[in-house]
């Protein structure tokens, strides 16, 4: 449901009234003793706040891109797991090295 913003015509008083858009405009002014009749104002309305997904581009992709990074992400993943494991290749030896190095102190 909306703010709606008045003004009385013969106070002045500004006011705020928060009323479903199926609600009766307000013609009278609530402060007691006026008898003015209210106007209702045109606001600037309450500022949008995204959260969550779905608000990004990236969140609505079309099929053409999304077909074309399922089919490159299989080979980047492959890279991806081929380098790991190269990179744990190198650190496998390193310690095993260092385990034989220790191996040969001790003898």
């Amino acid at each position: 449901m909306p703010t709606y913003d008045y003004q009385c015509q013969t106070c002045g008083h500004r006011f705020e009234v928060f009323q479903s858009m199926k609600d009766e405009r307000l013609t009278d002014c609530p402060v007691e003793g006026c008898p003015g009749p209210v106007k209702r104002l045109l606001g600037t309305g309450a500022g949008i706040i995204f959260k969550g997904s779905g608000f990004y581009e990236t969140d609505y992709r079309s099929d053409s891109y999304k077909k074309a990074a399922k089919a490159d992400k299989p080979s980047g993943d492959s890279g991806g797991s081929s380098g790991s494991s190269s990179g744990d290749s190198k650190p496998a030896p390193a310690p095993a090295a260092s385990s034989s190095g220790s191996a040969k102190s001790d003898s």
